[in-house]
């Protein structure tokens, strides 16, 4: 029998997640300056887009809410 839905979740979310968490370290390394030049309004917009992306995916976990349709 293969993996149930859930187990491929739980895979899948581990590896992605490790991964996504592997970008922002790489990211955060951008911060020494001794190496990088970049100013406030960059950072911002950077951290910007990423907290839009994370709240959009997050926005699409939340289950949707039921109508109630009355005939």
């Amino acid at each position: 029998m293969g993996e149930t839905k859930h187990e491929k979740f739980k895979r899948l979310a581990t590896v992605r997640t490790n991964v996504i968490l592997d970008r922002l370290h790489q990211l955060g390394k951008l911060s020494n300056k001794s190496n990088y030049y970049y100013t406030d309004a960059e950072i911002n917009n950077i951290f910007r887009t990423i907290e839009q992306q994370v709240k959009e995916a997050r926005t699409r976990f939340k289950s949707p809410k039921k109508v109630k349709i009355e005939l």
